[in-house]
């Protein structure tokens, strides 16, 4: 059971494929355009349940509960040793050492 007032995500469908506009790439016009939404829960509920969040601007949104306590997940890769080479390079360059 996921209690009212947690942070979780919520995810749906703004528009199904059928309903979106003629003016975009035809591979796009294919999909649905979806929403992923982070906010406080205004109900307690079950991870797959149609839910109401409270946004961080106050909006109020709903979708299906599919996440407690998101996070990010992303990186910017693995470390790339040329990168250290040109930091030294650029150093060298601009300031005349390791200042």
């Amino acid at each position: 059971m996921v209690k009212k007032g947690e942070w979780v995500r919520i995810h749906s469908v703004v528009l199904k494929a059928d309903e979106r506009t003629a003016k975009i790439p035809d591979d796009t016009q294919k999909c649905d355009l979806e929403m992923w939404t982070k906010g406080f829960l205004q109900e307690d509920a079950e991870i797959g349940d149609e839910v109401t969040v409270k946004t961080a601007s106050n909006r109020l949104e709903k979708g299906t509960l599919i996440e407690v306590g998101p996070y990010y997940t992303h990186s910017y890769g693995k470390f790339v040793p040329e990168i250290v080479e040109i930091d030294r390079q650029l150093r060298e360059i601009m300031f005349g050492g390791d200042k």
